[in-house]
């Protein structure tokens, strides 16, 4: 299992919000590249990039997302707005490890087929939950469909991972949704990463334990409490 950072973008900044409300933000950084760089620094070789104007249609934050795809030796998995063909050929051709998609592949799922498809293991499914069904449009509609049921129906397509948010706890730092884990875990076979309130080394090795691929961390790093080189050393592996 790895850690991976997350870096949410938002009006150029990197953020963190807690439970996924865009009116409780915890944490702003001016420099989202120089962030980047500091988690390749530290150790970490693979980076969750969320830009969070453009999955709401508030703008976007293109060239910082390019310029973090950029970087030497950092996998950078990017999502936030993807929602047609070119926006999925453009971050590929910037340089991203793989291309984070929900809320369209959610609402339509012969398009999420034909991406993958046409960018074989350069696709990711993000699902968003909270409340135990999905959220999509930057986790402002919340919707009734059943996230086990739709990550066991895409089993057969050639993706890169399915990112699991459980949105209820994100940035709460009181330990991650492990029952929805266990679920999930059970519905695919894909490489899966977990998201959302994990805030200790016990949670960690809860979450590797379950037999998850990769956690993706944000404030617990951001604010200390998970100490980050210790991460990069006893987990990458």
């Amino acid at each position: 299992m790895i850690v991976v950072p997350a870096i949410d973008l938002r009006e150029g900044h990197c953020v963190q919000l807690r439970g996924g409300s865009y009116d409780h933000e915890l944490i702003r950084l001016a420099d989202p590249a120089a962030v980047a760089e500091r988690w390749r620094a530290l150790g970490f070789y693979e980076l969750h990039l969320v830009d969070l104007d453009a999955a709401t249609g508030r703008g976007d934050n293109a060239a910082i997302v390019e310029r973090i795809c950029a970087i030497d030796g950092l996998d950078v998995h990017v999502g936030g707005g993807v929602r047609d063909d070119a926006a999925v050929a453009r971050l590929l051709a910037a340089g991203a490890r793989s291309v984070v998609v929900g809320t369209r592949a959610v609402a339509d799922p012969a398009w999420l087929a034909s991406i993958a498809a046409a960018a074989p293991q350069q696709v990711s499914l993000a699902l968003d939950v909270r409340g135990g069904g999905l959220t999509t449009e930057g986790w402002q509609v919340q919707t009734t469909r059943d996230p086990i049921e739709l990550a066991a129906s895409v089993a057969a397509l050639p993706l890169c991972q399915v990112v699991v948010t459980a949105v209820d706890v994100e940035g709460a730092s009181r330990g991650p949704d492990l029952a929805l884990v266990r679920r999930m875990r059970a519905a695919t076979s894909h490489r899966l990463a977990i998201a959302g309130g994990v805030s200790s080394k016990g949670d960690l090795a809860a979450l590797r334990d379950l037999a998850v691929d990769a956690v993706i961390v944000g404030t617990a790093l951001y604010t200390g409490v998970l100490d980050p080189e210790g991460l990069s050393q006893e987990l990458h592996s």
